[in-house]
């Protein structure tokens, strides 16, 4: 049974303007099917106003229905009596750390989700040597989250989703905020979830080179999904993302405007070693 089930969910909100008139209702999420596995790595794209971060919370139970459902692991997230199972079997994390972390010290913040739900302590403290060795923070436990940098606060954040055990992470474009070297930190550990936990990643973001590895990744646009696919095939169809206003990872675009200028290289290319491979069978 798939960990995540949309079926025909539609999402609707009423548009107002300053003094609060009814302008008119936008559907932000337009009839989506989506069935994602247990341990699948997820990507979801989309231009801004596409409809993924609205489809995102729908999963954590922060937003519910207009019509159509969405279960998390069998639970029907509109029946409010689900709500607290729903948000322990898939948890949320947001672009920006700050609005996450709340305590003083990094293994507070880590256990306060477990404490939350009544862990009992001795427990709540193995979980949180465990995720803050699983994100490569342990020993930052007894600093305060306010003196780390972006990338490792948004470390500690997953650490916090992580203790509480979900089945599942959604991830809201999580690297949106940090540099290069943050992103590729933040990436690695979902990857290292993803395959030794085998926790399900959902993953939006609108960093290209993030998607190359996953193991699906759905296209959003106007609410719908449009494409879905391999990373692979996804990125063979270079025209029709541009379409939707989306980019390329760089090696792709650069494989993409040789194969049009003539040279003949294979569509879908996704890395810097692939196109060398392809290269060098033209000598």
């Amino acid at each position: 049974m798939g960990i995540v089930k949309a079926k025909d969910l539609t999402f609707e909100y009423i548009r107002r303007d300053e003094e609060g008139n009814v302008e008119g209702i936008t559907t932000a999420v337009d009839h989506v099917n989506m069935d994602i596995q247990p341990g699948e790595f997820i990507a979801i794209l989309g231009h801004n106003g596409s409809g993924k971060s609205t489809f995102a919370k729908h999963i954590n139970a922060l937003l519910f229905p207009t019509e159509g459902t969405i279960l998390v692991d069998g639970l029907d997230t509109s029946d409010e009596d689900n709500v607290m199972d729903v948000r322990q079997r898939a948890g949320m994390v947001f672009q920006n750390p700050d609005n996450q972390i709340i305590c003083t010290l990094v293994e507070e913040e880590v256990g306060f989700g477990p404490e939350n739900i009544g862990v009992p302590t001795e427990e709540i403290w193995e979980r949180v040597a465990a995720s803050l060795k699983a994100v490569g923070m342990y020993q930052y436990r007894k600093a305060s989250p306010n003196k780390l940098s972006g990338g490792q606060k948004q470390r500690v954040a997953i650490a916090g989703i992580v203790a509480m055990k979900p089945k599942c992470i959604i991830l809201d474009e999580p690297t949106a905020m940090l540099d290069p070297h943050g992103r590729a930190d933040v990436m690695r550990v979902l990857h290292e979830l993803n395959r030794k936990e085998g926790v399900t990643v959902i993953l939006i973001t609108h960093y290209m080179e993030e998607v190359i590895d996953a193991d699906r990744v759905f296209v959003m646009d106007e609410g719908k999904v449009v494409m879905e696919g391999t990373p692979r095939q996804i990125f063979s169809r270079v025209e029709e993302l541009k379409q939707l206003r989306l980019d390329v990872p760089q090696v792709t675009e650069l494989a993409y405007e040789l194969s049009r200028s003539g040279v003949p290289i294979r569509s879908g290319i996704l890395t810097n070693q692939e196109l060398i491979d392809e290269l060098m069978k033209l000598k």
